[in-house]
């Protein structure tokens, strides 16, 4: 039997407007193999982060249920949910998100520590040399590229071996040759790291790295692929 990473079963989002129900997902059911990579396509507005925010149970749905290695996330309370996404779930934002005051090494170092990682600064080194850094270690985000930003971003993202990896247009802030470049990173880690990938975009050409493609309209499923 295939093992499932990640279930939506019957999931809806509504969130009230101006004294009205505005819907932003509606009947979404989503079966994710364990090691796939996914990628979710669709406009602004399609409820693509949307929909990334409850897979990693940082939103609860209206309706429905998601799953993660079988367990039920709107079962679960805060507390239980900071602990799944710690051991579980790995993250990649537009905005890189790192921490100002630390270095690029730190930044990849500090949540294995918080995650009580052995050989965290090893580890955060092996992972600054994956990405090409090794030499911009000691080097704060203000001296770094926005692609070299991602770079670390993504190190970061593998350091704890998550077994889920959600990207949120991870090369939306980048030009295109350094965001191809940043998207071969990320896909040669997921490989090799054998993670399971969901990825948000809107280019066509992003989502064509991912082994299928799910397109949102309108807080719906509209085609697979």
């Amino acid at each position: 039997m295939t093992s499932r990473r990640v279930e939506c079963r019957g999931v809806g989002k509504v969130l009230p407007s101006g004294g009205e129900q505005l819907t932003i997902l509606r009947d979404i059911d989503l079966a994710i193999d364990a090691g796939e990579s996914v990628a979710i396509l669709g406009p602004s507005g399609s409820g693509k982060s949307t929909l990334l925010g409850l897979l990693a149970g940082l939103d609860r749905p209206t309706t429905g249920s998601v799953l993660l290695d079988g367990e039920a996330l709107e079962d679960k309370d805060e507390d239980e949910l900071a602990l799944l996404r710690r051991g579980k779930v790995g993250f990649v934002f537009q905005a890189f998100h790192l921490f100002a005051n630390l270095t690029a090494h730190e930044n990849i170092r500090v949540p294995l520590d918080l995650t009580g990682v052995d050989g965290s600064a090893e580890r955060a080194t092996e992972l600054l040399e994956r990405v090409g850094l090794a030499a911009r270690a000691h080097h704060y985000p203000s001296q770094l590229s926005g692609g070299e930003m991602q770079r670390v971003a993504l190190a970061r993202a593998f350091g704890p071996n998550p077994s889920l990896l959600l990207a949120d247009e991870p090369t939306g802030n980048l030009d295109s040759k350094t965001g191809e470049r940043v998207l071969e990173l990320l896909v040669e880690m997921r490989e090799r790291e054998n993670t399971t990938l969901v990825l948000v975009t809107h280019d066509p050409a992003v989502a064509a790295r991912a082994e299928r493609r799910i397109v949102l309209e309108a807080g719906a499923i509209v085609s697979e692929s």
